[in-house]
């Protein structure tokens, strides 16, 4: 009969299973927000970072007797390698920063998978609800909180989408100055993307009916702003300008974005 060695029962096996519903139920909750780590991601590293620490507990009693080892080597190997993991999933995108929380979801996984490998399902199960707490609480604390009315000035970044050659530029620049903001930068990209009325005059012009202003579409400018006013009520105004199609805010506060 096959005999198994110390670390192989029920208890472990038990250990493994706790990671497992843990890791998943926190998984579950960055699916349903659509992140770039959902359930499967989230639900391996914590029942792989669990058996690591198993490993590390009950891997190594056969070692010769002069060996020397430390287990919590193991451990310490796990937080390194859940860095690339976390490194991968932050990139920026238009001068924003995207993935933090995600990137520091999966390696909270981790750390609940190793409290359940090691045994302390206590900790484990404390952690996950913590998680849920962070994410669900805090959001919609911050939402509540009047945090512009105690945010010293500092940087605000704008992106517009507008119509090109109307004038839109000149207008937004004029509110952004009138209600205390400093421009710092102003980054212009040109779309060739007709609207409607655009596409209406091609046509014009192709029958001859008229010289219209062919290849005009839509712009992209970044605004780089400083100063004491209210950024909302900034982005509000500026999304009523004529010819304004679009306004979204990144800041450069340091937000955590997830």
């Amino acid at each position: 009969m096959l005999e198994l060695s110390p670390g192989q029962g029920l208890v472990q096996i038990g250990e493994l299973l706790l990671a497992l519903v843990l890791s998943a139920c926190i998984g579950l909750e960055r699916g349903l927000r659509n992140k770039s780590a959902g359930l499967r991601t989230h639900t391996l590293v914590g029942v792989g970072a669990a058996l690591f620490m198993l490993v590390s507990k009950y891997g190594f009693q056969h070692a010769p007797g002069h060996v020397s080892f430390d287990p919590s080597r193991v451990a310490a190997q796990i937080v390194s390698g859940i860095g690339f993991i976390g490194g991968g999933l932050i990139f920026v995108r238009r001068d924003a920063v995207r993935g933090l929380t995600t990137a520091a979801v999966v390696w909270v996984t981790a750390a609940v998978g190793m409290a359940a490998g090691g045994g302390l399902w206590l900790l484990a199960v404390a952690v996950t609800g913590a998680h849920f707490a962070v994410v669900y609480g805090l959001s919609a604390l911050t939402r509540r909180l009047p945090l512009e009315r105690f945010r010293p000035a500092g940087l605000a970044r704008l992106r517009l989408v507008y119509r090109d050659g109307r004038g839109a530029l000149r207008r937004v620049l004029v509110e952004c100055t009138q209600r205390g903001f400093a421009v710092l930068e102003v980054n212009v990209e040109r779309e060739r993307l007709p609207d409607d009325s655009d596409r209406g005059r091609d046509e014009r012009h192709d029958r001859g009916e008229g010289s219209g202003r062919r290849g005009e579409g839509n712009a992209v400018v970044t605004l780089v702003l400083e100063g004491p006013g209210s950024v909302p009520d900034l982005t509000a105004i500026l999304s009523e300008l004529p010819d304004v199609v679009g306004v979204t805010v990144g800041s450069d506060h340091g937000d955590d974005s997830e």
